[in-house]
């Protein structure tokens, strides 16, 4: 009976002579060692990684809501940013797109989502601006950003501060509709002074895939200079201008006019964009997060069934020591 006494009471301080520093038993692996032979040490190791996988369920199930949430939204938008396309393809067909045009006031207008978790659509639009800025930068010409999202402005104020006219943010807070982005189009146009506004938003093309894109809209002034030029804007002396209205007050509606159905457009294929990359992204994280929580139960697992197997052993070692 002594002898069995001392045993348990050997078992029980074990731990505490095996392991001499608690800060190491504490950081001690998920698999059990030769040293780790004490009680305490293999129930940690066993909690962690259930705790673990407690925490990568939980993400899971949050990422597959998330995934849920954007496809419901991507729907509703993909059919008001297709039926927006109607509305600034005239103009193209009328005025055209000059990408190229030199002149001395460039504003660039970069559109991105005030939400992260998206992919890389921002994170394009801010190198295509940046981009857009190196070329029309000059010692004769001037060029601006007009930031559109929160998180275009947290990229764009770091090094470029100096250069951003306007910021708008929260525009997704509320159903987008045309009379909203008019009102944002007209304070652009109010606020700033430009000789070409160049506005870089991500067409949607599908949801795993998305385009890049740069509108260009002149203010009436180059109109009319490009115009006089020639080339594909010099067509609008062909059509006949009704009412007292002047070439140059019809110029300046039609500029105005433009400006706000490509940005109701562009406002709308961004959005569509950020909720299909959403949709991917939250889809991959979903599978990542499966992965994990197999990789972690099989840890579990063999986890749990060594220290059985030790807690077996002992129990052996033990009797035979009693019946010997």
């Amino acid at each position: 009976m002594a002898m069995a006494a001392l045993r348990r009471e050997g078992r029980r301080f074990g731990p505490l002579v095996s392991s001499p520093s608690p800060i190491n038993a504490i950081r001690s692996t998920l698999a059990p060692t030769e040293e780790q032979v004490g009680l305490g040490v293999r129930s940690i190791s066993t909690q962690i990684v259930r705790n673990r996988m407690k925490s990568v369920k939980n993400i899971q199930k949050i990422t597959k809501a998330m995934k849920m949430v954007a496809a419901s939204k991507l729907r509703a938008i993909q059919v008001r940013a297709e039926n927006s396309r109607g509305l600034w393809q005239p103009f193209t067909a009328l005025l055209g797109d000059t990408p190229s045009v030199s002149v001395k006031k460039n504003v660039i207008v970069t559109i991105s989502s005030d939400k992260g978790l998206c992919g890389g659509i921002n994170s394009t639009s801010v190198k295509i601006s940046r981009a857009l800025y190196k070329v029309n930068a000059g010692p004769d010409t001037e060029t601006k950003y007009v930031i559109l999202g929160e998180k275009a402005k947290a990229q764009l104020i770091r090094d470029s501060k100096k250069d951003i006219s306007l910021i708008m943010t929260e525009l997704q807070k509320n159903f987008l509709n045309y009379t909203q982005v008019s009102v944002l189009a007209d304070d652009i146009l109010k606020n700033v002074e430009f000789d070409a506004l160049r506005i870089v938003f991500n067409k949607f093309q599908s949801v795993v895939s998305f385009l890049p894109t740069t509108a260009t809209v002149l203010s009436p002034e180059i109109v009319e200079r490009e115009s006089e030029a020639g080339g594909k804007i010099g067509s609008l002396d062909a059509y006949e201008i009704e009412g007292g209205e002047t070439k140059s007050e019809v110029l300046q509606n039609l500029a105005e006019f433009q400006f706000s159905c490509v940005m109701f457009n562009a406002v709308l294929e961004n959005a569509c964009s950020e909720q299909g990359a959403r949709m991917s992204a939250m889809d991959s994280s979903s599978r990542n997060a499966g992965d994990m929580l197999d990789r972690l139960t099989l840890t579990y697992n063999r986890t749990r069934q060594a220290s059985i197997t030790t807690e077996l052993i002992e129990i052996i070692s033990g009797a035979s020591a009693l019946t010997g």
